[in-house]
């Protein structure tokens, strides 16, 4: 029912294809996951999000269990049906609200405790309940509970919340009873390379079916997050998949396929999309300026999303006229743009080719010139 074939490693660096099998479908890695927290990504239908190159989506255990309440999307057929959507779907736990919610949560070794942040009534999350919440939404793959603390942060307090993890990890797994659901184990152990290696080398013995690595870009320094990944990728099967929770910006992605990631997610492309700024080879382009006033030419000729079909001066226009359809647009055009880079990436580790891909691509990011568009 999961299966992972790993097709090719680049010899020159941790650069892997593969192909991670679903019960709703297969999904080719590296691969980028949208971010639909309340099982909707936001401004798009299904159709539209297929539409990007979008193989599989992430949604939120904390946020579906506080609305509708998992029960209700089980009883309407569970998480796929609920949304419309058939392909593969993930969802987190939870333990990031522990880091974003932390003014409204109390942490126990039994699990967390969150004040609602919609009505203010209290939800426990123990590792055995996040399991049962994204059994009932039905989930293809679903993540244990971990404990996410901000960086930088004090060791001990970074030891202890590492070491929360893999109990919590242990205990999700004893917790589990879906065949049809895959579960995958979380590295944490913040900045600190001991913490990372022996926090790996645990949950490998456990054999989940995969493995992320949580607790990054919360703060860091994106070279202090490389540095972990350099030290935490070679301690992980390679014959399972590696999935780097919340991570990031077009170069994030490329720095960690070259490090031997395979999944990602992260709410860059559709919160940038609606704040009208949008992610191109050259760099980023911020619609709102007035230099786009009276630009007719699209975001990217070479691009075939729906924001492609327009001038930079109408979709400016779009966003200072606080039209819904400017959001819209952009949102589909960053994810189209997200999943054409990953897209590329996966043809260029085939053809051996990943490094000199990697810095073209840096370069030109760096370059950040398009002829008087970018900035």
């Amino acid at each position: 029912m999961f299966s992972f074939e790993l097709r090719c490693v680049d010899r020159r660096c941790g650069a892997r294809r593969g192909s991670f099998v679903t019960p709703h479908g297969a999904v080719d890695t590296p691969a980028f996951m949208p971010v639909g927290t309340a099982a909707t990504v936001k401004g798009l239908s299904v159709g539209a999000i297929r539409a990007t190159g979008t193989q599989m989506l992430l949604a939120n255990t904390y946020h579906l269990a506080l609305r509708p309440g998992e029960d209700v999307i089980r009883d309407l057929g569970g998480l796929h049906r609920f949304m419309g959507w058939d392909g593969p779907i993930l969802t987190d736990s939870g333990g990031f609200q522990l880091f974003s919610l932390a003014r409204i949560n109390r942490v126990t070794e039994h699990g967390a405790v969150f004040r609602s942040h919609i009505d203010g009534r209290l939800l426990e999350l123990s590792p055995e309940r996040a399991v049962e919440i994204q059994e009932a939404l039905g989930s293809d793959v679903a993540m244990v509970l971990d404990h996410v603390v901000p960086l930088p942060c004090q060791s001990e307090v970074v030891r202890d919340a590492c070491e929360r993890s893999v109990r919590w990890a242990q205990r999700c797994q004893a917790a589990a009873k879906r065949s049809d659901q895959a579960l995958f184990g979380i590295v944490q152990g913040g900045l600190d390379a001991d913490l990372r290696t022996g926090c790996a080398r645990q949950l490998a013995a456990c054999d989940f079916p995969g493995y992320a690595i949580g607790g990054l870009s919360v703060g860091e320094p994106p070279d202090e997050m490389y540095r972990v990944l350099d030290v935490t990728c070679p301690e992980l099967p390679s014959g399972r998949p590696r999935y780097l929770m919340g991570v990031g910006t077009p170069q994030d992605l490329l720095e960690s396929i070259r490090r031997g990631v395979d999944m990602f997610d992260c709410v860059l492309p559709t919160r940038n999309g609606r704040n009208a700024l949008a992610f191109t080879d050259f760099g980023p382009i911020k619609l709102r300026n007035l230099k786009h006033r009276r630009d007719d030419r699209p975001i990217d000729p070479t691009c075939d999303c729906p924001a492609c079909g327009h001038s930079r001066g109408y979709l400016r226009h779009l966003f200072t006229a606080h039209e819904m359809l400017g959001p819209m647009l952009l949102s589909a055009h960053n994810i189209t743009y997200y999943q054409r880079l990953l897209a590329e990436s996966r043809k260029a580790i085939e053809a051996g080719t990943f490094l000199e891909f990697y810095e073209a691509k840096l370069e030109r990011w760096r370059l950040g010139h398009d002829g008087g568009g970018a900035e």
